[in-house]
């Protein structure tokens, strides 16, 4: 990111600062001290995790807003939810210093909000934990949204994901996507976080087509997306569908975590073998085809059911059992980690989106692969 980023005027996370509870406190080790060597402001918009903490750590953070008062909470969850902590003002200081530089400042108005450019306006919303935006954003981005300069919405959570369509709703009903598909708002592209990989659906609207992404593979542990069944939502093709981590790897990747947490040899696939069951699976050409043959075995035909890669009635948790319940056991320290960030570029002809992987393998930081690349033009 460092060496890919030299140069750029900003940096945006988009949600999920903050990984479990967005404590304020956690911000020096998880924000201050991993970006202190970007030479540029980061913005942000929170997500339910930074939402776990009441908002308090992000606001005091990116806002520069005085610390918030906690507010009762009554009945059942004012028993069970968790309590925002008190942020250690001297420690949050010395965590600022890390990125201390001028160039480095940056005070966001609130929540949400939009960076302006000659050629491109990037709106940020907040969509809370449950998806949801209020009457008074929904207002100020319908009111943003006239703009006349095409837009790229960051939004806390994707619209498209897992070959499937979860626009986020407006508490006045109707959805963010509403907004994004209308013409006369011009968005080109919507980018959610959330989802910890990264896939890319480009949406025929009316005549012209809209990129949405999700882009939430930079940090905590890694999704899978050999669990996403071969691709048809909303007219796009699978073969126009895009993700990272491939497919195979990912089934490679859990099979390797699973083998070793149950001590069950068996069930490791390499992956070769896993680009092999996936395409099979999913009937597509692989993007990268393996070395060499491959033989589909009985052995590999049930590792592969157990981890996932097609409807099966008995399977390992490798998705919301995996996210809720065993993430944190299962930390991994060993490259590849199938990370990524995306890069942006915009002259006032064109816009291009660039997807590159964080593997922490040194020849790639030296050399960041590019997995994908989209060019938008914004005439």
């Amino acid at each position: 990111m460092l060496k890919l980023g030299e140069g750029t005027s900003f940096a945006i996370i988009a949600s999920d600062v903050i990984y479990p509870t967005g404590s304020g406190n956690e911000y020096g080790d998880k924000f201050f001290h991993p970006y202190k060597d970007y030479d540029a402001p980061i913005y942000a918009i929170p997500g339910n995790h930074d939402w776990y903490d009441g908002l308090g750590g992000f606001m005091r953070v990116f806002c520069d807003s005085p610390p918030l008062k906690p507010q009762p909470d009554r009945g059942l969850r004012g028993l069970l939810w968790r309590k925002p902590e008190t942020i250690d003002e001297t420690r949050l200081e010395q965590a600022r210093a890390l990125r201390g530089k001028p160039s480095q400042q940056a005070v966001q108005p609130g929540p949400y909000w939009a960076i302006e450019s000659d050629s491109l306006l990037v709106v940020g919303v907040d969509t809370g934990i449950r998806g949801t935006i209020d009457k008074a954003q929904t207002a100020w981005l319908r009111r943003v949204s006239l703009d006349p300069r095409p837009k790229i919405l960051v939004t806390g959570k994707p619209i498209y994901t897992r070959n499937d369509y979860k626009p986020s709703p407006l508490e006045e009903g109707g959805t963010i996507d509403d907004i994004v598909r209308d013409p006369a708002h011009r968005y080109v592209a919507a980018i959610g976080g959330d989802v910890h990989n990264y896939q890319r659906y480009p949406v025929k609207v009316g005549d012209r087509v809209i990129q949405y992404i999700v882009s939430g593979g930079g940090g905590a542990f890694m999704h899978a997306t050999h669990t996403i069944d071969r691709v048809d939502v909303a007219g796009v093709l699978e073969d126009e569908f895009k993700c990272y981590p491939l497919r195979g790897d990912s089934l490679s990747f859990y099979s390797q975590l699973y083998a070793r947490r149950l001590r069950m040899r068996w069930l490791y696939l390499t992956p070769a073998e896993a680009v092999c069951l996936m395409s099979q699976h999913i009937k597509n050409e692989p993007v990268r085809t393996p070395e060499g043959p491959v033989t589909i075995t009985r052995r590999m035909r049930w590792a592969a059911r157990l981890l996932g890669a097609w409807p099966w009635p008995f399977r390992l948790p490798v998705d919301k059992v995996f996210h809720r319940y065993l993430s944190e056991l299962s930390d991994w320290d060993t490259p590849p980690f199938f990370k990524q960030f995306l890069h942006a570029e915009v002259t006032p002809e064109e816009l291009t989106l660039r997807c590159f992987a964080a593997t922490g393998c040194l020849g790639q930081e030296l050399d960041p692969p590019l997995e994908d690349e989209v060019r938008i033009s914004l005439a």
